[in-house]
């Protein structure tokens, strides 16, 4: 089958939606435990700067499959060349390689938008995302202990990190 990511568009978000709510609900991904409804999500998609963009990857039938997203790293302007990523996939499309080309296309719109460096948090047990981000030559910088509490457990989340140009 053939995919294509692309921009994300208003018309995007319900899809966008719904597959970052699997994410919340099965708890691999993220801390934020409160189902998210689209006119929520629509100040996310239109208040980004230029810089942070929302990809989608879609399938032949234009069905939207998975999004990531650019997030400002820090607000302080030494930081601009650094952002944070998501990347979250429809729960049936997951482990199909979905993950792994909407993160090498990230990648390209960060280099085209003048990010240097991209970092990312993830659960310690989220075994499958770490493989891939070492696969695209990221590294771990470290763990931070007891981060966060889910469902009433503290949970540890690993940082990893990748320069896309080296020096400045």
């Amino acid at each position: 089958m053939a995919y294509t990511v692309r921009i994300a568009e208003l018309q995007d978000l319900k899809s966008i939606t719904e597959i970052y709510n699997e994410g919340i609900e099965d708890r691999i991904a993220t801390l934020e435990t409160k189902i998210k409804s689209e006119a929520e999500m629509i100040p996310w998609l239109q208040q980004r700067s230029e810089k942070h963009k929302v990809i989608t990857i879609e399938n032949e039938r234009d069905e939207v499959l998975g999004w990531a997203s650019l997030n400002p790293f820090n607000s302080r302007c030494c930081y601009d060349g650094v952002a944070d990523f998501s990347i979250y996939i429809k729960r049936q499309m997951r482990g199909m390689g979905l993950g792994k080309l909407l993160l090498k296309a990230l990648i390209e719109v960060a280099r085209e938008q003048d990010i240097h460096k991209l970092v990312l948090s993830t659960f310690k047990s989220n075994e499958a995302g770490q493989r891939l981000y070492e696969s695209f030559g990221f590294r771990e910088v470290g763990t931070y202990k007891n981060q966060g509490i889910l469902d009433g457990k503290f949970v540890d989340v690993t940082i990893m990190e990748k320069l896309l140009i080296d020096g400045l």
